[in-house]
């Protein structure tokens, strides 16, 4: 039997495992069936902590779809609280300094990339304002921040078919390792509603890098400075970034049970 814990970042839910006494051989197929939310123990992100001989604990990442991907905000948060103490995390994405404050975590994201082989692209374009778009949506930006963000800024969040334009951008041509889709709605000053398509896991009530990525791209395109409060439907991140600086991201994670799993199982 092996222990886990059940933990969250504004709704975005995760199975933890500590793999760091005994490693866990974690295959797509086993992360698909736990992330299972009818035959398994269910979960947006099935997180892997384990030992980093550059770092504190090691972070992965695995989808609800089983792939596995370079970075997750929300779950960043959950390590101190996991681990019990502040952490550098190794990560794929590089990495990441987490520490502990009232409820929650600060993160240090790392810089953002924006050069289109960074994102990746299928091919050059400005990613300030992108040579492309879908259906009525307008020109998209795109920032890596870890892992690959398109950001669209709308003028009417509620009449947004997500369901529809999440998967079809997601899945274009246009970004070989796919793609997590942004759909942001300025709000107030310096304050972004946000809803998130993830890749490999669909919409979800928060995405902490999606949060990061639409916030740096929001003060890219001088709609605002930072700090950015970003809403999303599981409740709010506060993104800060200046240009040449990494991204500080601040928000809540909460643990909600542990228990005990046979992984032979799954």
């Amino acid at each position: 039997m092996g222990r886990f814990s059940k933990m969250h970042g504004l709704g975005n839910d995760f199975v933890v495992i500590d793999a760091r006494a005994q490693a866990i051989g974690m295959t797509e197929s086993r992360a698909r069936a736990i992330a299972d939310r009818h035959a398994g123990i269910g979960c947006d992100q099935l997180i892997l902590i384990g030992n980093a001989p550059d770092a504190d604990v090691s972070m992965q990442i695995f989808n609800a779809d089983g792939s596995e991907v370079e970075a997750c905000g929300n779950a960043t948060r959950c390590v101190p609280l996991f681990v019990g103490r502040d952490v550098l995390i190794r990560t794929k994405a590089g990495l990441l300094d987490a520490k502990a404050v009232d409820g929650g975590a600060n993160v240090d994201m790392g810089a953002p990339r924006f050069d289109w082989d960074a994102i990746p692209l299928a091919y050059p374009m400005d990613t300030l304002t992108m040579g492309a778009s879908w259906e009525e949506l307008p020109a998209p930006a795109a920032v890596n921040v870890g892992n690959p963000h398109v950001i669209f800024f709308v003028d009417d969040l509620d009449g947004v078919n997500f369901h529809l334009l999440g998967p079809l951008i997601e899945h274009d041509p246009l970004f070989p390792a796919r793609v997590n889709v942004n759909f942001a709605q300025v709000v107030g000053e310096n304050q972004i509603r946000l809803i998130v398509w993830e890749r490999g896991a669909g919409l979800t009530r928060a995405c902490g890098t999606g949060a990061c990525a639409t916030a740096v791209a929001a003060i890219r395109r001088k709609l605002m400075t930072g700090p950015v409060t970003v809403s999303l439907p599981g409740g709010d991140l506060v993104i800060d970034w200046a240009p040449g600086g990494t991204i500080r991201m601040t928000g809540p994670a909460t643990h909600v049970f542990d228990g005990e799993a046979d992984w032979d199982r799954f």
